[in-house]
């Protein structure tokens, strides 16, 4: 384990310039280095102000200022993260529910129903696979692959994962009506059907309410301005080395935002996001074992 620790040290420093952060961040890192090394030039080389002056003490803002900026990143990030755990409780608890729906029916459907089963088995992690291109469907156009079984006929133009809801309820109701499952079992069915609706719900809670744009366009123009200033003061301390501090400065605090931002999505396509097509991908095979 040290040494599989160690080699992802390895790798995340000496691939620093193949991370997403840094490609992003290239340009901007570039221009931090020539205004900074303008900024130098002006005041030691062009105006010669002396380190006495009182521009020296424009780090004093600074100090005051970073303590804010550290608490609004900190609110950001967690944020962000706090989005993407609670999309990944979601998609566990629909695991766990489709997993349930699949033990109570195998338990209390008959051998001879095998029509109903077949259809059970095909519908429960069909609706995992329609949740998913649901919440997908901002990132890529996606089309159905070909229906599981003949009674999953999909209306694309409708709500898909309710519609995949609809047909088991349908179906359990039916059982119900023919005195296949007691009415206790039904009561239990329905709780297990009405959790699917539920997990779909609260995703599309997070998927469609982003983090308001004015909260993180004020973190990215705070950012800017306060390490665009860095290099008026500390030239007088590092002189030309600010050509190095200040982007790398900019690449932290920078960085961070980009993070919050890229986990604060859940369900999109980075690499950061919720592996959703796998998890969909688990609950097809975890159902087909359990109902045979």
């Amino acid at each position: 384990m040290k040494i599989y620790n160690s080699k992802e040290w390895l790798k995340a420093v000496f691939y620093l310039h193949k991370s997403d952060t840094v490609r992003k961040l290239l340009p901007y890192l570039i221009l931090m280095a020539v205004f900074s090394w303008f900024v130098a030039y002006l005041e030691l080389e062009y105006f010669r102000i002396s380190e006495k002056s009182w521009v020296k003490n424009v780090n004093v803002v600074h100090g005051l200022l970073g303590f804010a900026l550290s608490l609004l990143l900190v609110f950001r990030t967690n944020t962000g993260y706090d989005r993407w755990w609670e999309a990944r409780r979601q998609w566990g608890t629909l695991v766990n529910v489709s997993r349930n729906l699949a033990i109570k029916l195998n338990g209390m459907l008959p051998e001879k129903e095998k029509n109903k089963r077949a259809l059970f088995r095909k519908a429960i992690p069909f609706y995992a696979t329609v949740l998913f291109k649901h919440l997908r469907s901002d990132y890529t156009t996606y089309m159905l692959d070909e229906l599981p079984h003949p009674e999953l006929d999909m209306d694309h133009k409708k709500h898909g994962p309710n519609q995949v809801a609809s047909l088991i309820f349908r179906t359990v109701l039916q059982l119900h009506k023919e005195k296949i499952i007691s009415p206790e079992e039904f009561r239990v069915l329905d709780n297990e059907i009405s959790a699917l609706t539920d997990v779909c719900g609260a995703c599309e809670r997070i998927k469609n309410t982003p983090i308001p744009q004015s909260y993180s366009s004020f973190i990215k123009k705070f950012i800017v301005v306060y390490v665009a200033t860095l290099p008026v003061g500390y030239v007088f301390s590092i002189g030309y080395f600010v050509v190095v501090a200040v982007p790398f400065v900019f690449y932290v605090l920078a960085s961070l935002e980009l993070i919050a931002e890229s986990i604060e999505e859940p369900f999109g396509i980075d690499s950061d996001d919720l592996p959703i097509e796998k998890i969909a991908s688990n609950i097809k095979k975890n159902v087909e074992e359990i109902l045979i």
